[in-house]
């Protein structure tokens, strides 16, 4: 059984469709140390010919060709694509369900604040009730798919823009996946690194967290941006806040992943690739694998 990182980078991809920021001109150009990347997303191999997606970004089409795993593999229609697990309500995390539709049953997970977002947006009533079942996560309640079980927990993100009357659940998930052999968490977004937050991770084998952004001010300095990291809600790879030294004391496999298209550490051989490798951490690739 594998997890397969089907999409690394953050919204809007690399090259995003409309950048010439220093690291998309290479990517433009065809430069080999500049490799293309789809939006954030995790395929998990359940063990029993079901695969459970963890977000689904507006790439999702393009991720399933590029992944023959998830082909269909059965005439006249299939899929093994089961369930789907959203971390966030954001577009680049949802906007792949839209690619779901044409009647294939699936299975979706999100917690209560997160389908209240997605009710907010009638776009999605085509995910019809008897076809796509839904299913709200509690934080602190285990889930198995198969051979693999799942937990969600509570990480920092930015602040709400919908929430469910009543909810407590936080719009902004993590998600640790466990199998007999070995335990993963999946970071895709976090705004910072509470002591709650690293004792969890300190208890995996393998650490895929948020780098989106390797300065806190470098969509301002290169001109693709107004906002900073912390506005987004995305903590720096550097600095005395980032993640860098904020889990420099973890032990497990560590690999940043939601890249942005202006973070540094895209381009094969730069310095700051160079530093997040020298402090042991990995830069997250289109269809790399993590054995379960």
């Amino acid at each position: 059984m594998n997890a397969i990182i089907i999409g690394s980078a953050a919204g809007g991809g690399f090259p995003q469709w409309n950048c010439r920021c220093p690291n998309c001109c290479l990517a433009w150009a065809g430069d080999p140390r500049a490799a293309p990347r789809n939006q954030a997303s995790l395929a998990v191999d359940c063990g029993d010919e079901r695969i459970l997606l963890i977000n689904a970004t507006p790439d999702l089409r393009a991720q399933i060709a590029a992944t023959p795993g998830l082909w269909p593999q059965a005439a006249p229609r299939h899929s093994p694509i089961s369930a789907v697990l959203l971390t966030g309500p954001d577009i680049d995390q949802t906007a792949g369900l839209l690619h779901l539709r044409e009647g294939q049953s699936f299975e979706l997970y999100a917690t209560t604040a997160i389908f209240a977002a997605l009710d907010a947006n009638p776009i999605f009533d085509v995910l019809a009730p008897d076809i796509v079942r839904r299913h709200v996560l509690a934080i602190g309640k285990t889930l198995r798919f198969g051979d693999i079980e799942i937990d969600i927990f509570s990480v920092p993100g930015k602040m709400p823009i919908h929430r469910h009357p009543g909810a407590g659940e936080d719009l902004s998930v993590g998600v640790e996946i466990r199998s007999a052999r070995t335990c993963v968490a999946y970071v895709p977004a976090a705004g910072a690194a509470p002591p709650r937050l690293l004792s969890r991770l300190a208890q995996v084998e393998t650490v895929l967290f948020d780098g989106t952004l390797y300065s806190d001010d470098e969509m301002i300095r290169v001109g693709a941006g107004h906002k900073t990291g912390a506005r987004m809600g995305h903590m720096p790879i550097d600095g005395p806040a980032g993640s860098l030294a904020a889990l420099s004391a973890l032990k497990s496999r560590r690999i940043f992943t939601h890249i942005n298209n202006t973070n540094p550490i895209l381009i094969d051989g730069s310095p700051e690739r160079r530093a997040v490798q020298s402090c042991g951490w990995e830069v997250a690739m289109d269809g790399l694998e993590i054995a379960l």
